[in-house]
């Protein structure tokens, strides 16, 4: 028994001796917002005092475009994973996106409230501070269920909806892939990724993300990675990830705006059947399934994607 018990110590020790030395070489500060703006914030890029939050966002592209384009990221994705929409539509679209609160260089909501009431509230209450009556919203993922659940509350403001790989029918925690959201729900593990951050862990959940990891470059890693150290940020996500990913199926039904549906047949976190249950349950809604494309579209595909959007953005 004693003998027993020695072999225990031990490996309990070792344990504690691997613990200590990933906290020693992954350990990582958190980034001073001031020092993200250097990096990330362009000409275009401005930040408006906002519930608490001074929240980055870019108006860009066509003044004189009457229905502007909403863009809505997903979690622990910033403005910047719209890059390419932008580039590809802002001549003849004005073109709205920010920084959710809890990510990018906008950061945590003060009152830790990451419900899709709260972010109902956010984006109704950002677009009336730009003086937006009436837009088309485009959301990805997270940012998805927030633009279906906005369309629900306001449809008197949203002339058109896009989805693109939705939160909504499913919880994520059933998913294939989303290392980094499995570890941000697991007690105890998820303190541990408040200081201790790796770099490829931040990599392996891009390539949960993507089906072909060589649109993988080193500068998106670094995007992701730095994005994820904002002050602030990592205990935000875990905020975020109590919050959960509610099976709310029964409103999708409500929603009468126009919609398009973009999946990813690819796609680990939500799986493209999704987007079936999403057409079905929306009566004026059409559907594209890109092949060998993953959760995100508009990074992975963006050609394909902007082609698509901008063939249903001229129909009348």
């Amino acid at each position: 028994m004693k003998k027993f018990g020695k072999i225990l110590l031990a490996i309990f020790a070792l344990f504690l001796g691997m613990l200590f030395l990933i906290g020693v070489f992954f350990y990582r500060n958190d980034i001073p917002v001031e020092k993200l703006k250097l990096l990330y914030a362009s000409p275009t890029s401005k930040f408006l005092p906002l519930m608490g939050m001074n929240v980055h966002y870019r108006d860009e592209g066509n003044a004189q475009d009457s229905i502007p384009i909403v863009l809505i990221h997903g979690t622990s994705s910033s403005l910047l994973t719209w890059d390419s929409v932008v580039d590809h539509l802002k001549d003849k679209h004005r073109i709205i996106r920010m920084d959710l609160p809890a990510f990018g260089l906008t950061g945590p909501n003060p009152t830790r409230d990451y419900s899709f009431d709260f972010y109902t509230q956010f984006v109704d209450s950002f677009l009336q501070k730009l003086q937006v009556k009436k837009c088309i919203v485009i959301g990805n993922s997270l940012g998805g269920g927030i633009a279906w659940h906005y369309a629900l509350a306001f449809p008197q403001n949203v002339a058109k909806l896009v989805l693109v790989d939705a939160t909504g029918f499913s919880t994520l925690t059933k998913s294939k892939g989303a290392i980094g959201f499995k570890i941000a729900q697991t007690p105890v593990l998820n303190q541990v990724v408040k200081f201790v951050t790796p770099r490829f862990l931040v990599k392996k959940s891009l390539e949960d993300v993507y089906v072909d990891d060589s649109r993988i470059s080193d500068s998106l890693v670094d995007i992701y990675f730095k994005m994820t150290l904002r002050e602030g940020n990592r205990a935000a996500l875990i905020d975020r990830m109590r919050s959960g990913f509610q099976n709310e199926s029964a409103k999708i039904a409500g929603i009468k705006t126009p919609t398009l549906i973009i999946w990813g047949d690819g796609d680990q976190l939500i799986p493209v059947a999704h987007a079936y249950l999403f057409q079905k349950a929306i009566p004026n809604s059409q559907l594209s399934i890109f092949k060998s494309v993953g959760h995100v579209p508009m990074e992975e595909s963006p050609k394909q994607f902007s082609t698509i959007l901008s063939q249903y953005l001229d129909q009348p």
